[in-house]
């Protein structure tokens, strides 16, 4: 592992944790890991290969397959912007489908690692404190209620034009959830001394000032 430091933070599908750990890169001026568009590049290249979601084996066999670039808000996968096609709700499904499997996380787990340069990285996902990160200066949980995680998903997914249900992203919400915390290889858990945040009634600035004053507290 490198001596640049990390903040990991982790936490279940729409709390928020990608726009907290983007703001709080912005703000500190570190590179910035969405593990989470990892996966979903993943399920999109499986979908266009036609790789089946259960086959655990060939799917890790196409992580290295995979050319990826992260540059200006803009995500490309083998040359092609994909930036809008991995965050439709299918293969949001279909990421959180292909992550239980044990030949999946292993392949990921040296791109993701290979994020970490200088000044330092926040990466955020569901395993960023408990496996990839473990010795992340900053370990953060961050969390919100079901019911105001499916909100938040469903005023956006509103404001991009789509047309969507409350009731049935609450629903993948749960079942997402469940899978993510049961699953044999990295459930979603708590890692060991992080610190929880609870977004319900937070704003996004309140969450990235409260993120912030914890990292400086242990930098300074």
């Amino acid at each position: 592992m490198s001596s640049f430091p990390v903040i990991a933070i982790d936490g279940p599908t729409a709390s928020g944790k990608g726009t907290v750990a983007s703001l709080v890169a912005d703000k500190l001026g570190f590179h910035y890991l969405d593990s989470g568009a990892l996966y979903r590049l993943l399920a999109l290249a499986s979908e266009i290969q036609g790789i089946d979601v259960k086959n655990g084996p060939e799917l890790g066999l196409l992580v290295p397959k995979l050319l990826i670039l992260f540059k200006n808000n803009q995500i490309t996968l083998n040359g092609e912007d994909v930036s809008e096609a991995i965050r439709t709700e299918s293969i949001g499904l279909r990421a959180s489908a292909l992550a239980v499997h044990p030949a999946v996380r292993t392949a990921l787990v040296g791109l993701q690692r290979s994020f970490l340069q200088a000044p330092g990285l926040v990466a955020d996902g569901r395993d960023m404190a408990s496996v990839i990160f473990p010795d992340a200066v900053l370990k953060v949980f961050l969390t919100a209620t079901a019911p105001a995680r499916a909100e938040r998903r469903y005023k956006q997914l509103i404001a991009k034009g789509i047309s969507a249900k409350l009731s049935d992203l609450l629903q993948d919400l749960q079942e997402r959830d469940a899978r993510d915390s049961r699953r044999g290889a990295a459930p979603l858990v708590i890692a060991d001394g992080a610190k929880v945040l609870e977004t319900s009634d937070l704003s996004i600035d309140q969450a990235v000032k409260i993120v912030l004053d914890w990292y400086q507290s242990i930098a300074a």
